[in-house]
């Protein structure tokens, strides 16, 4: 299976440890310390967190993500909540808006699922896709957090409809996970199995292709806004100049 499709349904209640409201008020306190507009896109969207916790703020947003699933779910939990949100299926290196954003946003990983080769693409089109000033701010997992935490590692969690089992390889610029789901399904539990590749980002290359794209990079930052020394995440800060 392609990554998140059996993982869709699941990926916001496997990651409630994550804390999305204190993570998604980190975004829009900065957006507007950052005297960004109210118009944002989410490039790699997933099922929808961000989206929908921008919109309750009074953002308009706007969800791309290339898994289908992902799409499905998160339409459906934008809908239980009564929120109208756009949802596309797209790819962060050749995506072409129907107008110009004031933001960009690509939290949780969305950049590590791109081979370094591919990043330059994607900050080409995050560039064409912004207003004049606009704001692109993403993230990537550190390569510390690759490296030390994830690689040659086993992760697991076990609840009472899905069980989540995660095998993760480290293949030098990037780290695999064979990620198998068992999910209750009546009296049995239906196994499914999907894979999915990280590629590690260093800040330097990073920055550097950011910088070929014509952005200007307002600051580089840990999870958060924590020391980026260590950090689990990275949090790149641009402007289109």
């Amino acid at each position: 299976m392609k990554a998140y499709d059996s993982l869709a349904d699941w990926f916001e209640s496997l990651n409630d440890d994550c804390d999305y409201p204190k993570w998604s008020q980190y975004f829009i306190d900065g957006l507007a310390a950052l005297g960004a507009g109210r118009d944002g896109l989410e490039m790699g969207c997933g099922s929808g967190a961000f989206c929908r916790a921008l919109t309750r703020s009074g953002y308009t947003m706007t969800g791309v993500d290339s898994s289908e699933a992902m799409l499905s779910r998160a339409a459906f939990l934008a809908g239980k909540e009564g929120l109208s949100i756009p949802f596309y299926r797209g790819d962060a290196r050749t995506f072409r808006a129907r107008h110009a954003y004031d933001f960009i946003l690509s939290p949780n990983d969305c950049m590590n699922y791109l081979a370094p080769e591919d990043l330059p693409r994607a900050f080409a089109a995050a560039y064409r896709n912004l207003k004049k000033g606009g704001i692109f701010w993403f993230d990537i997992s550190s390569p510390c957090k690759l490296r030390g935490k994830v690689a040659n590692t086993i992760s697991a969690d076990d609840r009472d409809d899905v069980t989540y089992l995660a095998f993760c390889t480290d293949e030098g610029d990037r780290v695999r996970l064979e990620v198998t789901l068992f999910v209750r399904e009546g009296d049995v539990y239906r196994r499914y199995d999907e894979t999915h590749i990280e590629y590690i980002h260093e800040e330097n290359a990073v920055c550097s292709a950011l910088a070929e794209a014509g952005f200007g990079i307002l600051r580089v930052e840990g999870h958060l806004g924590e020391p980026k020394e260590g950090s689990d995440r990275l949090n790149f800060l641009c402007r289109k100049v």
